[in-house]
């Protein structure tokens, strides 16, 4: 198995866990409300969690093409003109990830000093979720030029899934 493919399988299990987090969170945070007694980390755990599976589910979508897209013109680009067009949307992408990379990084040395309210963590832990998620759009972004150049078929793509 190649190493995108062992990447992508453990950041789909990570954010299969994290939205299964989400929701057990949210449960146990609505079924307090009729009990004595509340829990007062459920709503910071619920958004940590919501950031981190924002932040390994974003990448994915980029490398599915899963991304909302209104493709009433660019759907009409065919051959060279459409290759053109990608190349230039995952340039882009690139060179913006590589932009977040850079102050996210700033943002991770700001969480050294800052810790969570009801939690016992760093707010560096939580700030990472930038950091990660743009090096992985960089990552991803930086795989699919290399397609995109060397002709080859995304294998993540996945056809006609979702539109009206």
């Amino acid at each position: 198995m190649t190493f995108l493919k062992w990447v992508t399988r453990i950041m789909s299990v990570l954010a299969i866990l994290c939205l299964a987090g989400v929701i057990i969170t949210v449960s146990i945070q609505i079924g307090s409300r009729f009990l004595p007694y509340s829990y007062i980390w459920t709503e910071e755990l619920t958004r940590y969690l919501f950031l981190y599976a924002i932040c390994f589910g974003a990448p994915l979508a980029l490398l599915r093409n899963d991304y909302i897209a209104v493709d009433m013109i660019v759907g009409r680009f065919k051959g060279k003109v459409r290759k053109i067009y990608d190349i230039v949307i995952n340039f882009t992408i690139l060179a913006l990830s590589a932009v977040m990379v850079k102050e996210s990084y700033t943002f991770v040395q700001l969480g050294k000093v800052q810790s969570s309210a009801t939690m016992p963590f760093q707010m560096s832990v939580i700030h990472a979720t930038i950091l990660i998620m743009s090096l992985f759009l960089l990552l991803f972004s930086l795989v699919k030029i290399g397609w995109l150049f060397t002709n080859k078929k995304n294998p993540y793509e996945v056809d006609g899934g979702g539109e009206l």
